[in-house]
C-alpha cells in the first residue's frame, strides 16, 4: 500500500521575483498540485492526504475550487482517497471548499481530533487529524489528548508550528509531544522547509510543495510512503514542483579579466542542470541567487559582466529547465593582505580592521560589539509590518556571515576606486 503525502501548497499565491515574461501560473501551486495528482495517478497510490494550508487566502476561493475539485475528482474516479485538514491559512475556507467538494474528507473540523482508516492491498491505517478552528491557535492540540490506537498503522496528519515555544499563536507543539502521542508517524505541515523524513524517522515536515519564493531553495514536490506488514517501508521525496529555487557558488579565484566569470557560472550552471534533469519530473524553471566567492579583485566587476537582459534566460537546460538568474552577489575577499590593509589611515584601513575582527574567536569584545551592533540594526529591520507576510520559520539571517559579505564588497569597491597609498599608523 502506498500513499502520497503533500505539505503546503497554497493555491491561490503566485511565485515572486520571476521575468516578466513567465506565467506565475504555469509555475505556480495550481500546477504543482496537477503534477502530484499525475502522480497520484501513475504510482497507483490509495490516498493522497495534505498536511494543511491548501489554500492561501479566502480570496481564492475559486482559484482553489477548481484546482482542487478537478484533482480530486480525478484521484475519486480511480479509487484513491483524498483526505485533509485545515491550517491557519485556510481555516475558513477549506470548510466551505470541503462542502462543495465530493469526496474530499476534511478531518478534524472545529479543532477536534477526528480519525479514518484506510485499506488497500490487504494493508490498512488508521489517520488521526486535526484542523484549525480559528487563524490563531495558541494552545497545543496534543494538550490532553489520548488516542485510542486502532490495529496496523496509525498515522497523524497536523499543521502546528512544532518546538516553537508556547507563545507561538499557530497551534505550538513540542517533539517530545508528538513522541509520546503512541503513533506511528507524523505528517506535518506550517514549515516550508521539509525535514529529512524516512522510514527510520517518519516524523517531521513535508514542507511546501513548489518554492513560492527564494526563501525555499531546494527541491519540492510530495512524499511518497510505502506500507507494508503493517509498518512504515519506505519515504521518498518526489521532486515535482514545476518552479525551483537554487543558491550557486561561482569561484573567482585564478581568473585574469571578469570575463572569464561568465565562464566559470556557466560550468557551475551545467554541473547543476546535470543533477536537476536526472529526476524523473524537471522544473520548467530553476531561479538562481548566485555568489561570486574567493579570492579576487574582480567580485563588482564580474556582476557587472552578466548583464541585466541575459539574466531572464541564462541556460535552457538539458530537460527543457530555463534557468534564470534573480540576484548576483560577491562575497570576494581582496587579493591583498587584510593586515596590511588594516595599518592604512583611511576607510580601506578602518575597514579591513573590521573585517579583521570578526575573525576573531567568539567572545572576544571587539567582535561582539560588531555582531552585536548588527543583530541590533537586524532586528529593528526584521520587526517593520512589511516582512510579516514572510514564509514562517524563515531563518534569521547570520549576522557574521551578512557582516562579512557586506564588508568584503565594500573593500572590493573601495580597491577598484583606487583609494590613497598604503600608510603605516
Amino acid at each position: 500500500m502506498r500513499i502520497l503525502a503533500v505539505g503546503d501548497i497554497h493555491l491561490g499565491r503566485t511565485p515572486s521575483r520571476l521575468p516578466p515574461d513567465m506565467s506565475a501560473r504555469e509555475l505556480g501551486p495550481s500546477e504543482a498540485w496537477r503534477r502530484t495528482v499525475a502522480a497520484a495517478l501513475e504510482e497507483k497510490v490509495a490516498a493522497v492526504l495534505l498536511a494543511g494550508d491548501l489554500v492561501d487566502r479566502d480570496e481564492d476561493f475559486f482559484e482553489a475550487y477548481r484546482a482542487l475539485e478537478g484533482g480530486v475528482r480525478t484521484l475519486a474516479e480511480a479509487g484513491i482517497a483524498v483526505v485533509g485538514v485545515a491550517g491557519n491559512h485556510d481555516v475558513e475556507v477549506l470548510p466551505r471548499l470541503a462542502r462543495h467538494i465530493e469526496r474530499f474528507r476534511l478531518l478534524g473540523a472545529g479543532g477536534k481530533w477526528e480519525s479514518c482508516r484506510i485499506a488497500s492491498g490487504g494493508e490498512a491505517v488508521t489517520l488521526w487529524g486535526w484542523s484549525f478552528p480559528r487563524r490563531r491557535f495558541a494552545s497545543s492540540p496534543l494538550a490532553d489528548q489520548r488516542f485510542e490506537r486502532a490495529p496496523g498503522l496509525n498515522l497523524g496528519l497536523l499543521h502546528c508550528d512544532r518546538d516553537a515555544g508556547a507563545d507561538s499563536p499557530y497551534a505550538p507543539v513540542g517533539g517530545q509531544e508528538l513522541q509520546r502521542a503512541g503513533l506511528d508517524a507524523w505528517l506535518l505541515g506550517h514549515i516550508h522547509r521539509p525535514d529529512a523524513l524516512s522510514a527510520e524517522s517518519p516524523v517531521g515536515y513535508l514542507g511546501s510543495l513548489t518554492g513560492l519564493d527564494r526563501g525555499e531553495p531546494g527541491p519540492r514536490g510530495p512524499w511518497m510512503i510505502g506500507i507494508a506488514e503493517g509498518r512504515i517501508a519506505e519515504v521518498s521525496h518526489l521532486p515535482l514542483a514545476p518552479l525551483r529555487w537554487e543558491s550557486l557558488d561561482v569561484s573567482l579565484e585564478g581568473i585574469g579579466e571578469a570575463a572569464e566569470a561568465r565562464e566559470r557560472l556557466l560550468a557551475g550552471m551545467v554541473a547543476l542542470d546535470e543533477r536537476v534533469s536526472s529526476a524523473p519530473v524537471a522544473p520548467r524553471a530553476l531561479g538562481l541567487s548566485v555568489t561570486f566567492t574567493g579570492r579576487s579583485a574582480l567580485g563588482g566587476a564580474a556582476m557587472e559582466a552578466i548583464p541585466e537582459e541575459d539574466r531572464d534566460a541564462i541556460h535552457g537546460g538539458t530537460a527543457g529547465t530555463r534557468y534564470f538568474i534573480h540576484r548576483i552577489d560577491a562575497d570576494t575577499r581582496p587579493e591583498v593582505d587584510l593586515e596590511v590593509l588594516a595599518r592604512r589611515r583611511d576607510p580601506v584601513g578602518l575597514l579591513a580592521a573590521r573585517l579583521l575582527r570578526l575573525e576573531l574567536p567568539e567572545g572576544d569584545p571587539e567582535r561582539e560589539r560588531l555582531v552585536g551592533l548588527a543583530r541590533r540594526r537586524l532586528a529593528a529591520q526584521s520587526g517593520k509590518p512589511v516582512w510579516r507576510a514572510l514564509t514562517p520559520g524563515a531563518e534569521d539571517p547570520d549576522p557574521v556571515a551578512w557582516l562579512r559579505r557586506a564588508g568584503f564588497r565594500a573593500l572590493d569597491r573601495l580597491l577598484e576606486q583606487g583609494s590613497s597609498p598604503p600608510e603605516a599608523r
